[in-house]
């Protein structure tokens, strides 16, 4: 599914990064495995190797494998060769001990540590040799812990002219260096190298382009072609002499469900007396876990063994008597006791929660091809809209993809993606405060005296960070909910900044929203009678623009989940009814629009004002109000007026007024009119809507 996952990230509507990190993840090479023969008659078992840049094959003077390779052992010869240098040998006094010793320190490094740049290179000889395809030549055959076994084949061949880490490898060991891409002139002038300089006076590795050099035998010659070419023309060969052929490799590994859990959803399988794996009849499914009381994995002082799950100690569960329906009849079976690690459920909720109750499917294919299915041909479907954290960006986001897609090929989705679109919101902050021990201290003791932040009479320092627990600035939503109540908190959330922008927590700030909600029920209701304050009356025309070019904006906020310019529209609208209708009467034409505009912000008091303009069904099932397009257009638009290239004034006229309606205006104005007095006119300059501009004779 890798190439998949790769190519269908196209079709989907993610931030670019996003994007960027599942490719990067998914680790798409393309390149060729060349085989490497060993032995002396080259009768040893081949080396595979994978290299993106099989171009630079005759450029191979060494061999590396991982620690972990399954050739190592097979590899290390019984003697050192003669003339082997010490450095290649760890001073072991056989290839056995070097190696052995080597791959057991190996073993206790972490990959992360393994590939450090930092890290000085380290390695020992096998004492064996490998043959290179391209040019006949012996090279020798090292184990090293900065190849991993994880990525490729676990063995590489070594151009340390051209890759970092190979020529800092060479340089440990005394390797041969020889350079098979021409380096560009500016990276020759940058390091002060003569042209034809050899690669064992170069600074650091030519890792760019440049034409093959070295690079020919009795059927192949790469020399002059660039590296596309050179690439293609080399694989070509290495198929044709059956020593490797071209290949499209990847970095994504199972690392979730291969890694063992001791708790979370069983596997549906049970082995038979032969130890082997058998799925369980549908008849048997769903599985369910026993209910147990100790989760305690059970250890042991052999360092060999394997812990024993949970799940091993539930006999009754872990033995059953099963007809798997084969032919076998009901036999005993033995269930698996790892389990899943809790991805089973994550990677396809988003399908259950259409149909949740559903106890013949997961979902509805009507259900599903409803909700989720393509809207138009060449789109994959999915859920219209997924809004989550980065963090999620290369594990549950892209196993859900894979396990959606699994189920389309089964043929129970019409929808080939599970998230059409995604967006990811910023995380709310706080401030939290250290002490002079770095330790954090209680936020809501923290007191401002003069600009210093004093915590029980000493001074702290004030950070910013994430909130929560640890930083001990975490603020209780249900205590803002009972302080402001729940729509204050909400409107304060979302118009608290941009919703993927991260940004602080401010509590003196939910005041504001707080005050907010009180002049719009004040533009509904008396506070001191409890009276609706709204008339039939129409509106003047003033009011109507407000109120369209308001729902226009809301609607554009919610559509591109920028809620905080829906609540500033909002807020615009609700100040200018309280500044026209200072004492009241507030058309129904505008108040029950401007309640549906509040609905998704602040759905407790938009049902209540919608309930006390007389309505008996909520207004969730209202249609959201629509822009009348003919009030978005201003009637008069003000333009400036030029004198000389220079703003002189500026005059109100009818949108789409005529040059001539323009030009007439501008020299009425008070300020143009003096400077064109007695003054010549050499030409005027009119965009309408725009500007006037009078360009004056030079007198």
């Amino acid at each position: 599914y890798a190439e998949r996952l790769l190519a269908d990230l196209d079709r989907l509507e993610w931030p670019a990064p996003i994007k960027a990190m599942q490719r990067n993840w998914i680790g798409r090479s393309t390149g060729a495995t060349v085989s490497f023969a060993t032995g002396a008659d080259s009768d040893g078992p081949a080396i595979e190797v994978f290299t993106t840049r099989p171009d630079t094959l005759f450029g191979a003077t060494y061999m590396v494998l991982a620690p972990e390779h399954p050739l190592v052992e097979g590899l290390t010869a019984d003697a050192w060769p003669d003339e082997v240098p010490t450095s290649w040998t760890a001073g072991a006094g056989s290839p056995s001990e070097a190696v052995g010793t080597y791959v057991t320190a190996a073993s206790r490094r972490s990959d992360l540590d393994r590939q450090s740049d930092n890290r000085a290179k380290t390695g020992v000889f096998t004492g064996s040799f490998a043959t290179n395809p391209a040019d006949g030549q012996p090279v020798p055959v090292f184990v090293a812990d900065y190849v991993l076994m994880g990525y490729g084949t676990g063995a590489i061949m070594a151009v340390p002219a051209h890759d970092q880490r190979d020529l800092d490898f060479a340089r440990a060991f005394d390797l041969p260096v020889l350079a098979v891409v021409e380096p560009s002139e500016g990276w020759r002038a940058r390091h002060h190298l003569a042209a034809g300089a050899p690669a064992t006076e170069w600074p650091e590795a030519y890792v760019g382009d440049g034409v093959a050099i070295n690079s020919a035998n009795a059927e192949v010659t790469l020399d002059g072609l660039a590296v596309t070419d050179a690439n293609a023309a080399i694989t070509s060969w290495l198929e044709l002499a059956g020593v490797g052929e071209g290949t499209t490799q990847y970095k994504l590994r199972d690392w979730l469900f291969s890694r063992q859990r001791y708790w979370g959803e069983p596997f549906p399988i049970v082995f038979g007396a032969d130890g082997e794996p058998q799925s369980l009849p549908d008849s048997a499914l769903p599985l369910a876990l026993p209910a147990i009381d100790d989760f305690t994995p059970k250890t042991s002082d052999d360092e060999d063994s394997e812990p024993e799950p949970p799940l091993g100690r539930v006999t009754e569960w872990t033995t059953v008597s099963l007809d798997l329906g084969r032919g076998d009849g009901e036999q005993t079976y033995r269930r698996e006791t790892n389990t899943m690690p809790n991805w089973a459920g994550s990677c396809w909720y988003e399908l259950r929660y259409l149909d949740p109750t559903n106890s013949a499917a997961f979902v509805d294919p009507e259900t599903e091809a409803y909700w989720m299915g393509p809207q138009f041909d060449g789109d994959c479907g999915g859920t219209d809209l997924y809004v989550g954290g980065v963090e999620h960006a290369v594990l549950h986001l892209l196993y859900a993809r894979f396990w959606h897609k699994v189920l389309f090929d089964l043929g129970h989705l019409t929808s080939s993606e599970p998230f059409r679109r995604l967006f990811n919101q910023g995380m709310i902050q706080a401030h939290a405060y250290l002490d002079d021990r770095d330790f954090y201290v209680p936020a809501a003791a923290v007191a401002e005296v003069h600009g210093r932040y004093l915590y029980e009479g000493k001074e702290v320092r004030r950070v910013t960070g994430k909130m929560g627990k640890s930083l001990k600035n975490a603020v209780e939503p249900d205590e803002m909910c009972e302080r402001y109540g729940a729509d204050t908190l909400r409107l304060y959330e979302m118009f608290s900044g941009p919703l993927d922008q991260s940004r602080p927590w401010a509590t003196t700030d939910v005041v504001g929203m707080y005050r907010l909600l009180q002049r719009l029920w004040r533009v509904f209701v008396d506070e001191a009678t409890g009276n609706l304050r709204i008339t039939e009356h129409e509106p003047d025309d003033r009011t109507i623009r407000v109120l369209h070019r308001t729902v226009a904006s809301v609607r554009d906020g919610m559509e591109t989940l920028r809620f905080n310019t829906s609540i500033a529209r909002i807020t615009e609208l609700t100040n200018h009814l309280t500044a026209t209708y200072p004492d009241g009467g507030v058309p129904r034409s505008i108040a029950e629009p401007l309640a549906l505009l509040l609905a998704p912000v602040a759905p407790h008091i938009a049902e209540e004002l919608w309930a006390r303009l007389g309505h008996d069904s909520s207004l969730a099932y209202e249609p959201f109000p629509t822009a009348d397009e003919r009030w978005l257009v201003d009637d008069t638009v003000e333009i400036p007026v030029q004198v000389n290239g220079k703003v002189r004034g500026r005059i109100t006229v009818t949108t789409g007024a005529d040059r001539d309606a323009l030009e007439a205006a501008a020299r009425a104005e008070p300020h143009v009119a003096a400077l064109l007095d007695g003054s010549a006119v050499r030409k005027v300059v009119v965009i309408p809507d725009k500007m006037v501009n009078f360009v004056l004779a030079q007198q």
